[in-house]
């Protein structure tokens, strides 16, 4: 994932005269086949340091294949994987220790109470002493919002909480990079912004963080970069202001004169049509500067003129229903 948006059929390694971005983790060719079932199909991914990469796709995209490749926590069929600047799955016991990762959901003991669950993974963590262990752990607990609940047994959890205790396990030592799948999951509107607030200060104190999710509003309001996958290929990545940009082809026109406008972008054959805020016009074959120079050479008064902004879930159906 550069810093220029990129999407299917773009070749990044052609962009020379971009800066290289350092990298948190990177895959190339890679492909994972599950008993003639092609999962993911050579995805080259980038993952740029300190960013917050949202991984969107359909179900059945590739979504948490990838994750569980890129955490070797499964073998890829073909391509290779870096984490951290190491190669994965080999140097996982050196990699995973700086990764805090919460993947298919949490997986804790039922009859034992959330903080005594998360005392048993810190007992598991290499950089926490036995003294720490407490301390990390209250600290965690605070930080997801279940101090209150610390001592209820995890059976007694509510989807919400059990995905809030998972991201506590993931959070109990400082991290390079955190890597949620699914982190919303279960959880009410508060619980929801807790997550976003979270996200937002690990990517404060420069943590890599990567986001899988189907929830396109809170991907739009939490990420910086996105990739976007489809039956197991990257169909776009890159900086998501950038590929909100790439899927703009129209110009918003704000004027008293919205009807004479359209007439005059018609007689031009630009394609134009009437908005509750004045006139949009198809960029698609004309360059905006055109269309201002049609506009202004008819007489039609232009107050404003912006770029239009599409919005993530238009830019996310355009890019799937386009790959299938």
């Amino acid at each position: 994932m550069t810093s220029t948006a990129v999407e299917s059929g773009a070749d990044v390694s052609s962009e020379t005269s971009a800066p290289a971005v350092p990298l948190a983790a990177r895959t190339r060719g890679l492909r994972k086949v599950y008993r003639g079932t092609v999962a993911v199909d050579h995805v080259d991914l980038d993952i740029p340091e300190g960013a917050v990469v949202g991984m969107l796709g359909p179900n059945g995209s590739g979504k948490t294949t990838t994750i569980r490749m890129l955490l070797g926590l499964v073998r890829p069929t073909e391509g290779e994987v870096e984490l951290l600047g190491r190669p994965m799955p080999e140097a996982a016991a050196h990699a995973l220790p700086d990764v805090g990762a919460l993947v298919e959901g949490p997986g804790f003991h039922p009859f034992l109470s959330g903080r005594d669950n998360l005392l048993r993974f810190a007992a598991a963590e290499p950089r926490l002493t036995s003294a720490g262990i407490p301390r990390a752990v209250d600290t965690a607990l605070e930080r997801v919002g279940l101090t209150g609940a610390a001592r209820r047994r995890y059976r007694g959890y509510s989807l919400g909480m059990k995905q809030r205790l998972g991201l506590a396990s993931a959070l109990l030592v400082p991290r390079k990079m955190v890597v949620l799948d699914e982190p919303t999951n279960g959880l009410d509107p508060a619980g929801t912004r807790e997550i976003r607030r979270i996200v937002a200060e690990l990517h404060a104190e420069g943590v890599t963080v990567l986001v899988s999710s189907h929830l396109l509003a809170e991907v739009e309001a939490t990420c910086t970069h996105v990739a976007v996958l489809q039956a197991g290929n990257v169909v776009a990545q890159g900086e998501l202001a950038e590929l909100l940009e790439s899927g703009n082809a129209a110009l918003l026109v704000r004027t008293p004169d919205a009807e004479r406008a359209v007439e005059a972008l018609r007689e031009h054959r630009i394609g134009a049509r009437l908005t509750p805020d004045g006139v949009r016009a198809d960029l698609t074959a004309t360059p905006a500067p055109r269309v201002l120079e049609v506009l202004v050479g008819a007489g039609v008064a232009v107050h404003e003129a912006t770029r239009a902004r599409t919005g993530l879930e238009d830019l996310f159906a355009r890019l799937t229903e386009g790959a299938e």
